[in-house]
């Protein structure tokens, strides 16, 4: 189903794009992504079987009309009629892909033991940014096992200044010095 939906998002995209509405159905991407999160019982009662497909279809109409654009409506409704409704937040994960590529923006994750603030944050971003040659979004993860340090996820790339990934490498070299 990932790849179908996938394919679909990147669909939409190349649509988007010849249309010069990118950034417009992006947002309203983002917006429809967070309501699925947010209420996954929603998509439970679209893909039931036992309501017949016109009732589904304008079920999902009425909650959207008048707030999307209508190629995102028509793509919602043609994810319903395929079944699969379920892999949207796959379909939206292809799309902003495509958006960054085409925006030279670059994704990238931080892990640190205690929250940035505002200045590390920024300061982050700004050498991350020196660094790719794009502008980064940087989102922020808390996880206190890493003990100090910041682990940055950019592109598939990981660079690891933490304790603990210090740790993991002295144990390393002390295991290989001792075998």
């Amino acid at each position: 189903m990932t790849t179908a939906t996938s394919l679909y998002g990147q669909s939409l995209y190349d649509l988007a794009a010849e249309e010069g509405l990118t950034e417009e159905i992006l947002k309203q991407m983002e917006a429809v992504d967070d309501i699925f999160k947010a209420n996954p019982d929603y998509i439970t009662l679209l893909l039931e079987p036992s309501i017949p497909r016109r009732e589904r279809l304008g079920l999902l109409k009425e909650a959207f009309k008048n707030q999307l654009h209508p190629y995102m409506l028509n793509y919602l409704m043609i994810l319903l009629e395929n079944s699969l409704l379920r892999g949207y937040s796959a379909s939206y994960r292809t799309y902003r892909t495509s958006y960054n590529k085409d925006h030279g923006i670059a994704e990238a994750t931080v892990t640190s033991a205690i929250e940035l603030t505002k200045a590390q944050t920024e300061s982050l971003t700004s050498k991350l940014e020196q660094i790719s040659g794009k502008k980064i979004v940087l989102k922020q993860k808390v996880d206190s096992a890493v003990l100090g340090g910041l682990r940055v996820e950019i592109e598939g790339k990981l660079l690891d200044g933490t304790v603990m990934g210090r740790l993991t490498d002295l144990r390393k070299k002390v295991s290989e010095t001792v075998l």
